[in-house]
């Protein structure tokens, strides 16, 4: 069956329903403790799980490194789940991650800004002002992720195929269409197909993971792709030496079958010989 990517805001009643969801379909749901479950065996503590986790950068080069390390390997965690078929992934990107998947039901879940209010400061038992101050920073803070590692609008409908308002729908509705919705013939079953691309990405996602780790390569303008094993390695680096280590990351990679250099050499730092 198809995937189901969860985009919710905060107070809109997302969690329930993404959990009745899963029970309902037999579905894996992908959450924030998912990850951490699982996120020892990747290298992960709780707390850089959740100091990555749907943050943007701090701007600060030493703490974005190891965040932009950290998040690439919750992806890793989410696509190796997705590769297992029959998942939801609770927000994250999840639909970003997944892109050129075409057997996806992305759905977006919201609610009046007051009325997620109101129920943030009953669950949690909080202060009107302090839980007002709370969704509004949830807001900021996601739309601020997606729009900086995916460079997509959080608030743009025509990124979502369901588009629930829980200020008027009740929980029961919302899960019933969402279950129903997974049966449209527009996202028909293409396990084979998505199996591969998803290996693919895998094995694309673990290159981006082993080029960040080096931490001597200035990687932010390479672009890397995967296609039935064989990565293509474009886009600019600095230096030659930055080349020539990517290059040796991506053919030592297990599942890697070959490699296409595509790199331009872009030397725009200035050599301090020549001061």
């Amino acid at each position: 069956m198809p995937i189901i990517t969860i985009s919710r805001q905060m107070g809109s009643g997302g969690i329930p329903i993404a959990h009745k969801v899963a029970e309902t379909l037999g579905y894996t749901l992908i959450d924030g403790e998912a990850i951490i479950e699982v996120a020892d065996s990747y290298g992960l503590s709780p707390d850089a799980v959740e100091q990555a986790d749907e943050k943007p950068p701090h701007f600060v080069d030493k703490l974005d490194h190891k965040q932009v390390l950290d998040l690439h390997m919750i992806e890793l965690i989410i696509l190796e789940y997705a590769l297992k078929g029959n998942v939801i992934i609770y927000g994250r990107g999840g639909q970003d991650l997944l892109k050129d998947i075409n057997s996806k039901l992305r759905v977006r879940i919201i609610a009046p800004f007051e009325e997620r209010v109101e129920r943030w400061a009953e669950r949690e038992w909080l202060d009107p002002d302090h839980a007002r101050y709370l969704v509004r920073k949830s807001d900021q803070q996601r739309a601020g992720f997606i729009k900086y590692y995916f460079d997509r609008d959080w608030d743009n409908p025509l990124d979502y195929d369901l588009i629930i308002n829980t200020g008027s729908l009740t929980e029961e509705i919302a899960v019933k269409l969402i279950c129903d919705a997974i049966n449209d013939s527009n996202l028909a079953d293409c396990k084979a197909e998505c199996k591969k691309m998803l290996s693919d990405l895998i094995l694309r996602k673990k290159l981006e993971i082993a080029i960040i780790a080096d931490g001597t390569i200035d990687s932010y303008l390479l672009e890397i792709s995967v296609e039935e094993g064989v990565a293509t390695l474009g886009g600019q680096l600095h230096s030659r030496d930055e080349k020539k280590k990517s290059l040796k990351l991506a053919n030592e990679l297990e599942g890697i079958k070959s490699v296409s250099d595509k790199i331009r050499i872009v030397e725009y730092r200035n050599n301090p010989s020549e001061h």
